[in-house]
């Protein structure tokens, strides 16, 4: 008989090799993930670049496979990245079974077919750059990052979508088919910092939970079929930096918040949108760093845009628009970077300015009627106006004004701007603009403030602007203008501070005096364009020299007769009385 102390080592042996097969059979390792990749390699029916066909092999070690990353520790597959190999094919359910997976990126490329409901056993997963939408994203509770961009999927995203997503903090679905309407579940993704919905059709309201996305730096809804209006909610995302509505069907009227300067804003796009009720944008004092917005143009009521103190750059204008600022009469987009020409054909559109306002007897201010009250939109609204900085408790609505002061605009003044019969305020300054002063400037008939400071004007004042009987301020220093300074009517109010920097000018307020010649005689005439008529000089000139030669040839005509006749009777009779007016003195 055996004794028992003989069989109980042989016996414990077999029993662990017993667990250890039972505990392989049953447990997933590095040979069930090699299995579920090769199960999504079969499901792949079109691999342009032979990358699976060529390097997924038994061969090899599943870690060394392209796109495949192993964890250090345990080596399990951690991450597959299989994103722009331009694969078609399905999503297998054995890619379930890759339990240490925490990043899966296979986007840019031609997925089809429904996700299938096994990822959502994937605890570990937080990172997910898919191109499927389905509810089963619901489900992915630890995930920090959703990115299904460049696709061209269809679904929609059921009400309960974000329930469980308390983690997320990136959401990225642009440019698939995403149908129906915005969840408002989204607000409980409390430490979402990017949401981007771009270019997909939903539809319905922006939600009002929105506002509730405190963390939010970056929403981008643009390219959908969004309408109502935008949420008032949308002024609680005090960290919000970016923000796109473009093109949708939103109305109504613009929150007061996306322009105040307490916004924290750098980019923003309303474009295409139908804000039919827009009557004043002001944008002032951030950073947004653009082009000149022309699609505001298609802003049919708009009369006030404030664009200055920003980073906006290029030229002004787009032919683009089809109806350009026709009601605009107060703009400024002082303090930017926007360089080019003046924009004749804008300046030519502001019909509101041109045409102006029939008078009437009782004055009315920039302010609507509403169910609780007037309101007041341009309430505490600032522009630079005769030299200061002003701010209006309320605005005329016959008030108008045009700043494109502190830019990098260059060549000539438009002449074009006389045709702005009804403009009051006029400030150019701080520019690179170059020849004459238009002299068409001198139609101005309502202008009290005219600032063309510091640019490379040259030529004379006109004296058309002696018409401008209201204008109070004027400030053509710094330029390089020449010829007497235009005297009378508002002109003799005007101190030194006007003209300094001007070299070549002279005449009252100046010390510097004009010579005689200039200063008595009349002032050279004029063309439309300020520049002095050459021919009205040349003809001066050439008058004196002819009646000096007539008076030379007369001279030596008469002494040739003198000396050819002898001394003929009334030259000497001449003669004689010259001596004898000499003598008695």
């Amino acid at each position: 008989m055996a004794k028992p102390g003989f069989f109980s080592p042989l016996l414990f042996l077999l029993l662990f090799a017993i667990f250890r097969a039972t505990l392989s059979t049953n447990s997933p390792d590095i040979v069930s993930d090699q299995t579920a990749l090769l199960t999504l390699k079969s499901h792949i029916s079109h691999d342009p670049h032979n990358l699976l066909a060529t390097n997924w092999s038994v061969s090899t070690s599943v870690c060394n496979w392209i796109g495949v990353t192993c964890g250090s520790k345990h080596h399990r597959v951690t991450a597959l990245n299989l994103s722009s190999m331009d694969l078609t094919g399905t999503i297998p359910s054995q890619l379930g079974a890759l339990s240490f997976l925490a990043s899966l990126d296979i986007r840019h490329n031609s997925f089809h077919g429904s996700l299938p409901t096994e990822l959502t056993s994937l605890h570990r997963l937080k990172y997910l750059n898919f191109g499927k939408i389905s509810s089963v994203i619901g489900n992915l509770t630890s995930a920090v990052e959703i990115n299904l961009t460049y696709n061209n999927f269809k679904g929609h995203l059921p009400s309960w979508t974000f329930d469980n997503l308390s983690k997320l903090q990136l959401l990225h679905l642009r440019e698939n088919r995403i149908s129906g309407t915005i969840p408002s579940s989204i607000s409980k993704c409390k430490e979402l910092w990017f949401l981007s919905l771009n270019k997909n059709s939903l539809e319905g309201s922006i939600p009002i939970e929105i506002g509730n996305l405190t963390m939010l730096e970056y929403l981008d809804l643009g390219y959908n079929n969004l309408n109502g209006q935008i949420p008032s909610s949308i002024c609680n995302l005090s960290s919000l930096l970016g923000l796109s509505l473009f093109n949708n069907n939103l109305d109504g009227a613009i929150p007061e918040c996306i322009g105040s300067s307490a916004s924290s804003l750098v980019y923003l796009e309303l474009g295409e949108n139908n804000f039919h009720d827009l009557k004043l944008l002001d944008v002032g004092n951030n950073y947004l760093n653009d082009t000149f917005p022309a699609w505001l143009g298609n802003l049919e009521q708009l009369q006030v845009l404030i664009l200055r103190w920003n980073r906006f750059h290029g030229q002004v204008g787009s032919s683009e628009v089809t109806v350009s600022f026709t009601r605009l009469h107060a703009i400024d987009i002082s303090h930017n970077n926007f360089s080019g020409y003046l924009p004749v054909k804008f300046f030519k559109n502001l019909q509101a300015i041109r045409e102006g306002y029939e008078k009437k007897d009782k004055q009315e201010y920039m302010e609507d009627v509403l169910a609780f009250g007037t309101w007041n939109y341009a309430f505490r609204l600032s522009f630079t106006t005769k030299g200061l900085e002003t701010e209006f408790e309320k605005l005329l609505t016959i008030w108008t004004a045009i700043d494109f002061s502190n830019n990098q605009f260059c060549g000539e003044i438009p002449k074009i701007l006389g045709d702005l019969h009804s403009l009051i305020v006029l400030n150019l300054s701080h520019n690179c603009l170059t020849g004459p002063i238009p002299s068409s400037l001198g139609d101005l008939s309502e202008l009290e403030s005219l600032d063309l400071s510091s640019n490379q004007l040259h030529g004379r004042i006109p004296t058309e602007f002696t018409n401008l009987g209201f204008l109070e301020v004027l400030n053509l220093s710094h330029n390089d203008l020449k010829g007497p300074i235009p005297k009378g009517k508002q002109f003799d109010t005007f101190t030194n501070d006007s003209y300094i920097g001007n070299l070549g000018l002279c005449g009252l307020p100046l010390s510097k005096s004009c010579g005689n010649d200039e200063g008595t005689r009349t002032p050279a005439r004029l063309d439309r364009d300020g520049d002095d008529d050459d021919d009205d000089g040349i003809n001066w000139k050439f008058s004196i020299l002819m009646g000096y030669g007539c008076g030379l040839v007369l001279g030596l005509s008469t002494g040739y007769i003198v000396f050819a006749t002898g001394k003929p009777w009334w030259f000497i009779l001449i003669y004689e009385r010259v001596q004898q007016r000499c003598a008695k003195r």
